[in-house]
């Protein structure tokens, strides 16, 4: 296994499956942005934005908790949209895809909301 990454480990019947915490990391963020009225992951930085890249792994912190993991992920979001409902909205999507993907169980998945962004108006 590499040094620098985690490795979260599933025991099976004909082995052991070790699944980075970055591909899990990918998986709830864009999992996340799929949501309509999720607009971004406040933690990418300024250029990737710039130049269109989508980072889905920033801003999205996993911890394992005995036999469960516990997700942290920050978004930004639409102006217009209530926030509870996209919130939990971003919470389900999140739980089906790693749960589906991983064959992990998901415990939590808590948001922060870092940040609003509103349409550009086009005046004449």
């Amino acid at each position: 296994m590499s040094e620098s990454r985690d490795y979260i480990a599933r025991a099976e019947e004909k082995g052991d499956i070790y699944i980075s915490e970055d591909v899990l990391s990918m998986i709830a963020g864009a999992a996340a942005m799929e949501i309509e009225g999720v607009t971004g992951l406040p933690g990418s930085n300024l250029g990737e934005q710039l130049l269109g890249k989508k980072s889905f792994n920033r801003g999205v912190v996993i911890t394992r908790d005995e036999d469960s993991l516990v997700v942290n992920i920050s978004i930004t979001i639409q102006y217009g949209f209530a926030v509870p409902d996209l919130a939990r909205k971003v919470q389900e999507s999140v739980i089906s895809s790693l749960e589906a993907t991983s064959g992990l169980t998901v415990r939590a998945v808590n948001i922060r909301v870092g940040g609003v962004t509103f349409e550009k108006s086009t005046k004449q």
